[in-house]
């Protein structure tokens, strides 16, 4: 069942082709060319039909064809091609039975100015019985269209007073007709003419050529100045000119030439300038010229011909063409008052050779110079002054420096001067030396020092310029020798057995160095000094010499003009070295003995005896800070607080004071300040009503006074020790800075025989009644408390 349905659809499809074929066959039966039985015989040859365009004579039979195959039977003609069944369609037909092809409507050649068709002999069945024939319709021209210029309007220029034939101009037209007929052949024409002003020019100043269209000059006077331009009224027509006309524009514009030259008007001027100002204008001229405003023709340039040293400028104006006059350099009245000045003037282009023949036009300029006070005026700015640095306070160093146009008095000062160096007269402005220069101030730079230098007229008119001052190194300064000290191996053959020596100087090259090093032959015969370089020398010994110290004089120079010298003594220690060759020590060469004793280990001892040793400083410093002994308070002056508190230290000899200042005798009620005692119980010193940490004062002595010269010697006999007494007593009354001389810490005398006895005895053991104590109220009021705590009564 399958294969029976396959072989159906293939049969049918075969069958689908096959008709297809044959109604494709059927319609169209001229299109399978070389596919038909029927034999042809021989081609037609038909030659071109031409047809009108735009005929009213439609439609029209143009031509018939006719198979002459014998036949016997009908034939059927068919038509294809543009013009039938492709665009433009229905323009041509074909009668089938006949074979006449007729145009259906008008043609237009301007579109379509050919066309090429197909023609076919047909059997009723649809056999081709011919060869299609080719047929060639041509369209003949007809003057349908107007020419048109390609422009609206067309514009040309021409140079004034061109001579006549000077081509101006082309213009030009188009004509859609066949180019190949008289429709297309066109004619150029000019049929009427307009100046620019009206009627400034009646005649005919232009032709044209009329199968060309170029434009000329035909006439001479064409005057820039007279007429501005010309429109001209143009007209093509095609068949040579009897055909169709248009019309056209031509403006053709009259361009200028440099043909009148530039005139001042008027020709002299009067203008004032004012003294010392530049770069101004002072006033202007004035220039006609007929040419073409703002071209090259009418541009004027200004020449100022006795001008030599170039103190004014002229220039023109763009806008306005005037001559602008200016003072560039600054006048001065005192030198001249006035100026007279010749101008010339031309136009920037060169002039045409038809100008008329004129001389160039000149002006004359007078300049009157307005006087005014001016500034006065340094000779230079800056003022330039060179001087060595050690120039002699007083020297003059600049003259001169100023003067005033007005010649008005002057007055000079120093407005800056920084290290106050310079002095100026008021009056003449001699600049002098104040003091000697010192390059290394920070205000000399590059070695110039910069002062300014004010100067004012007698209306107060000023100016300032800079003093510009150069110093020139001078030799100032001696070199100086370093070091001052060292050492030398005894040893003269090792390698450090000299000392290496230099030198500062102070001064600048070329006064610095190379320098010198000498030895004076006076002064140390048992050294030497090399020379290393032009700084450097070395110091050695001729001979061995014993190890110690040695000062050797060395003398020193510098290079520069004059020469500056100096000795400088050098203290050289000549030691033992070692292998390395450094000096050894003391410690050293005795580490180095056969002793033994290394040197750590001497170290070790020698820190341990400086500990011991400051260990019992402590020991002794604490111990004497705790023996202070306090006097009872109400007990008595010379009782301590038991019997055997006896103050052994009052008998210091060569002494003409108290004791020591942290002894409680010192500290007595005398110096004690009711003002200053504390409110705390307790805070007094012991037996003296003073406050702890008070500063003792004076109250029975003026303060501030040198101290007076105590008596030493003691006397001769004993019996004048009231007396000595005494002499002690007034002496510390007149000395601010010791305790009062009542204390019992001053009395350094203890002299055998003595009716007092010693001082010791008084805190002693033996009875009171024994002794005497009334002659102590004769002492004075210092020994009054004394007198009382002994008083029997």
């Amino acid at each position: 069942m399958a294969v029976q349905m396959l072989m159906v659809c293939v049969l049918g499809a075969l069958l689908c082709q096959m008709w297809s074929c044959a109604e494709e066959e059927a319609l169209h039966p001229w299109r399978n060319q070389g596919k038909g039985v029927v034999r042809v015989k021989r081609d037609w040859i038909i030659p071109p039909i031409r047809v009108l365009e735009n005929s009213k004579q439609v439609p029209e039979d143009l031509v018939q064809i006719k198979s002459d195959k014998i036949f016997t039977g009908e034939v059927i003609y068919k038509l294809e091609g543009p013009g039938v069944d492709q665009d433009p369609k229905n323009l041509f037909e074909i009668d089938d039975k006949t074979g006449i092809i007729r145009s259906k409507r008008p043609l237009d050649r301007e579109r379509h100015n050919s066309f090429t068709l197909k023609a076919f002999a047909l059997s009723p069945s649809g056999e081709r019985l011919e060869n299609p024939s080719t047929i060639e319709i041509v369209v003949l021209d007809q003057n349908d269209n107007r020419p048109a210029f390609t422009q609206s309007q067309f514009d040309g220029i021409v140079s004034e007073f061109s001579v006549p034939g000077t081509s101006v101009m082309s213009v030009s037209a188009t004509d859609a007709d066949d180019p190949m007929t008289e429709n297309a052949f066109l004619s150029y024409s000019i049929i009427g003419q307009e100046s620019i002003p009206a009627n400034a020019v009646t005649k005919t100043m232009f032709g044209i050529n009329n199968e060309t269209g170029a434009i000329y000059t035909r006439d001479v006077g064409l005057d820039r100045e007279v007429v501005k331009s010309f429109r001209l009224k143009l007209q093509v027509a095609d068949m040579g000119g009897m055909g169709l006309t248009s019309e056209g524009v031509a403006i053709i514009h009259v361009s200028d030439i440099n043909n009148h030259a530039p005139q001042f008007s008027p020709a002299s001027y009067s203008m004032t300038a004012v003294e010392n100002r530049e770069d101004y204008e002072i006033g202007r001229v004035n220039v006609t010229d007929r040419d073409d405003r703002g071209t090259g023709n009418w541009e004027a340039k200004y020449f100022i011909s006795n001008d030599p040293e170039g103190i004014f400028a002229i220039s023109a104006d763009p806008a306005t063409n005037e001559g602008v006059l200016t003072v560039v350099k600054p006048l001065d009245y005192e030198a001249q008052h006035e100026y007279v000045l010749i101008l010339t003037v031309e136009n920037v282009n060169p002039l045409s050779n038809k100008a008329p023949n004129l001389p160039m036009s000149t002006a004359t300029v007078v300049v009157t110079v307005m006087n005014e006070n001016e500034a006065p005026h340094f000779r230079e700015d800056p003022i330039q002054i060179v001087v060595p640095e050690s120039v002699v306070p007083g020297t003059l160093l600049k003259s001169n420096i100023a003067f005033d146009p007005d010649n008005s008095d002057l007055r000079y000062e120093i407005s800056r001067d920084p290290e106050r160096w310079l002095d100026i007269n008021r009056v003449t402005g001699d600049i002098t030396a104040k003091r000697t220069f010192n390059m290394r101030s920070p205000n000399v730079r590059n070695n110039i020092y910069n002062a300014v230098v004010k100067v004012t007229d007698a209306d107060d008119v000023s100016t300032t310029a800079i003093v510009a001052i150069t110093l020139k190194e001078t030799n100032d300064f001696a070199p100086q020798l370093f070091p001052l000290s060292g050492t030398v191996c005894r040893d003269a053959g090792s390698r450090s057995s000299g000392l290496a020596v230099s030198a500062v100087d102070k001064d600048l090259p070329p006064h610095a160095a190379p320098f010198t090093f000498e030895m004076p032959d006076d002064l140390s015969i048992n050294w030497t000094v090399i020379q290393v370089n032009d700084t450097h020398a070395v110091l050695q010994p001729l001979i061995e010499l014993e190890a110690g110290e040695y000062a050797v004089t060395v003398f020193v120079s510098d290079s520069g003009s004059p020469v500056q010298s100096a000795y400088a003594q050098v203290n050289v220690t000549v030691c033992l070295c070692d292998s390395f060759g450094d000096c050894k020590s003391e410690a050293g060469a005795v580490l180095g003995s056969s002793v033994g004793i290394s040197f750590i280990a001497l170290i070790i001892i020698m820190a341990s005896i400086a500990l011991l040793l400051l260990l019992l400083l402590l020991a002794v410093a604490v111990t004497s800070c705790g023996r202070r002994h306090h006097i009872k308070k109400g007990t008595g002056l010379l009782v301590g607080e038991s019997e055997d508190d006896i103050r052994d230290n009052v008998f210091n000899y060569d002494e003409q004071g108290g004791g020591e200042e942290d002894e409680n005798a010192f500290n007595i009620d005398l110096l004690w300040n009711p003002h200053d005692a504390p409110s705390t119980p307790g805070s007094y010193y012991p037996g003296s009503g003073v406050p702890r940490g008070k500063q003792p004062l004076r109250k029975d002595a003026p303060h501030n006074l040198p101290s007076p010269i105590y008596p030493r010697r003691p006397p001769a006999d004993p019996t004048d020790i009231e007396d000595y007494i005494n002499d002690g007593l007034e002496a510390a009354d007149k000395d601010p800075n010791v305790p009062p001389y009542d204390t019992a810490l001053i009395y350094d005398y203890e002299g055998e025989g003595s009716l007092a006895g010693s001082l010791s005895s008084i805190a002693s053991g033996s009875s009171d009644g024994d002794q005497d104590y009334d002659y102590l109220n004769n002492w004075g009021p210092r020994f009054q408390k004394l007198a009382n705590m002994y008083d029997p009564r």
